[in-house]
């Protein structure tokens, strides 16, 4: 351990008590100095060797205490040269206090030990010992510029074996106490740092939680609701705050309670909690075995379990598709090598020259179909990565800009935040997202006989949550329209495939974002991206 061990951890809760005793244990020894000091002569005890150099010991060590209390008050902390100057200045303070009051010694030399102490406990070894040498010198040389000469040979082995006695003690307290220190100082890093630890730990669990698609309720026995996350906060029809009655805010959820805690039987049918939310299977678990005064409610929202078997469909569906498409593409090439083929033929009509653009601009929709199939098949899985999304979302307008002619059109960022706007999501996922709403934003997002106006807008959502959106000024979407846009092979026009906002949205998900369109008052559309912020864990020490 170096010598900066108390500078550098002046904020140590454990240096700070233990500074603190060792001001306040000096400012007791000057009290102590100055009542054997100025004791009455009339009362015998102690005998003073030196009244003068007894009054000016005790009076300015009662001062040098208040002084340091004072500092140490102001500054909060003393650095390692302050604390071994205090320490100094009790060694001498205390030997001559042993010369000046010599029926005192023992006592003077008992409490000195204590500074020792205290000093091996805030700094380094080698301070500390040197700390030792100086207390053991000072009162070996007081017993021996203080003896009589000639001196009886009695007092001098009685007084010198007292004071290597004392010395002997110095050293032995010094070490203990600097290994205790260490020690100490050790144990109190270790607490801190898992305590730390646990802070992230509950941060995490309080995040995954939050985030949970299942509902999650903690009620305890007075059917009171301690803690909800956001999920059961929708199914329960978003109840305010202050709603914690569980009778009150789900009656239905409240019977089912009860009934599992009294029969332990558990109804598993499906229920609708509130209005307009979809139907829930509840699930209770208790918190401790054999005690009911905390349960555990789950909630199972049906609708993603038939979203799940959806999906499973859908994916079975795309891999069946993969092949079929796979089978396609070699007939299809061959339609079209022999279509253009036959459109460079010189005998060939103007009718005939029309058949042969039709086969073309089919065949072409069929190879797009298939390209979108076989997207479908083949997601991959999503790597996500902390992204700036206003430096990102620059690159990809200028990237689009130089592979795709927009003519009149135009199409910018929109970033006014104040702070950066960071997410964490696969960025090449997230350009394919963004590339497909872009691509239809400039496809049909105009008025009749007008350029297209589209901006990629980055911004902070409620609590901070990353934004982005492709915003167009066109006619906008019906609203008939509006909720089935992101079903697939769902399309309204005549070349669509029905695939591409399909799949924006599952891979939006795979990255943990929400993709939703949202109306513009006035016309037009906003296709909002809410991303996932980055996790905060403080570093750990």
């Amino acid at each position: 351990m170096s010598s900066r061990a108390i500078v550098d951890s002046p904020n140590s809760t454990t240096t700070r008590h233990e500074l603190l005793f060792l001001n306040y244990f000096r400012l007791a020894q000057a009290l102590v100095y100055v009542g054997l000091a100025f004791t009455p002569s009339g009362m015998g005890w102690p005998h003073l060797n030196n009244v003068d150099l007894a009054h000016l010991v005790a009076a300015g060590y009662l001062l040098f205490a208040l002084a340091v209390i004072s500092i140490t008050h102001l500054t909060k902390a003393l650095g390692w040269l302050g604390v071994l100057g205090t320490l100094l200045v009790d060694i001498v303070a205390a030997v001559l206090a042993i010369i000046a009051m010599n029926d005192a010694r023992i006592g003077i030399a008992m409490m000195l030990a204590v500074n020792l102490a205290c000093g091996a406990l805030l700094l380094p070894l080698r301070l500390a010992l040197f700390l030792a040498a100086l207390a053991t010198l000072g009162v070996l040389g007081r017993t021996l510029f203080s003896l009589p000469h000639p001196v009886p040979a009695a007092v001098d082995d009685r007084d010198f074996l007292e004071s290597g006695l004392f010395g002997m003690a110095y050293f032995a307290i010094v070490v203990l106490c600097n290994v205790l220190g260490r020690q100490l100082r050790a144990s109190e890093a270790l607490a801190e740092q898992r305590s730390i630890d646990l802070v992230n730990l509950a941060q995490v669990n309080e995040l995954i939680i939050r985030r949970m698609k299942t509902g999650v309720m903690l009620v305890d026995d007075a059917n009171r609701i301690h803690q909800i996350n956001e999920s059961a906060w929708m199914l329960l029809g978003n109840p305010s705050s202050d709603q914690r009655d569980l009778g009150r805010v789900a009656p239905e959820l409240s019977r089912r309670l009860y009934h599992w805690i009294t029969s332990g039987k558990l109804d598993e049918t499906s229920t609708q909690l509130a209005d307009g939310m979809p139907e829930v299977v509840p699930r209770f678990s208790r918190l401790a075995p054999n005690d009911d005064s905390l349960v555990l409610i789950f909630l199972d929202d049906t609708s993603l379990v038939s979203r799940r078997a959806e999906e499973l469909t859908l994916g079975s569906l795309g891999r069946l598709s993969a092949s079929i498409a796979h089978e396609i593409r070699n007939p299809l090439a061959a339609i079209r090598y022999s279509a253009q083929l036959l459109a460079e033929s010189n005998e060939i009509s103007v009718t005939d020259l029309r058949m042969v653009e039709i086969i073309n601009n089919h065949c072409s929709r069929l190879n797009d179909i298939i390209e979108n199939i076989l997207q479908l098949s083949r997601r991959e899985r999503s790597r996500p990565e902390t992204l700036n999304l206003g430096d990102w979302a620059h690159g990809f307008v200028d990237e689009y800009k130089q592979g795709n002619d927009i003519g009149n059109d135009s199409l910018r960022v929109i970033d006014n935040s104040a702070q950066p706007v960071i997410a964490v999501a696969d960025s090449q996922q997230l350009h394919q997202v963004v590339w497909n709403l872009v691509q239809n934003a400039l496809r049909y997002g105009r008025m009749p006989g007008e350029p297209a106006r589209v901006l990629v807008v980055v911004r902070h959502g409620e609590h901070g949550v990353p934004i982005l959106e492709v915003i167009d000024r066109g006619p906008g979407i019906a609203p008939k329209v509006a909720a089935q846009i992101f079903e697939p092979f769902y399309t309204t026009h005549e070349y669509g495939t029905g695939l591409g906002l399909y799949l924006a949205r599952q891979m939006a998900e795979a990255n943990q974002a929400a993709l939703e369109y949202v109306r513009v008052a006035g016309g037009g559309s906003c296709f909002r991206l809410v991303l996932t912020p980055p996790v905060r864990i403080e570093p750990t020490v």
